[in-house]
């Protein structure tokens, strides 16, 4: 099993409010994925709750059967349109892919 993990840090608004709007808005944006992209186990987006300075916002934990399965969900239109509607957000995005051991056996 392939493990798609990507996180986002806000890294420029006006106060409080104004990150929260935008956290909220990355969250929802991609919320809207579930069920839409069959190549997708499973797909879980939350917001973080640690007040670390050094936590990112926004996290979209996600599993495939296979790599081809986590390209065919990168490369489709709604997983695209996605990307596009939160190109305005000032984000740090760090990504992390690997496969599960236990998929090995």
């Amino acid at each position: 099993m392939i493990h798609h993990i990507v996180m986002f840090k806000i890294t420029k608004f006006d106060d409080e409010q104004d990150k929260v709007r935008k956290t909220e808005e990355l969250k929802s944006t991609f919320e809207k994925l579930k069920g839409k992209i069959k190549s997708v186990k499973s797909f879980e987006v939350g917001i973080n709750i640690n007040t670390s300075s050094c936590a990112y916002d926004v996290v979209i934990n996600s599993t495939f059967r296979t790599l081809d399965d986590l390209n065919t969900y990168i490369m489709h239109p709604d997983h695209q349109y996605a990307i596009e509607k939160i190109s305005t957000i000032p984000k740090s995005k760090i990504v992390v892919d690997y496969e599960s051991t236990r998929s090995r056996k």
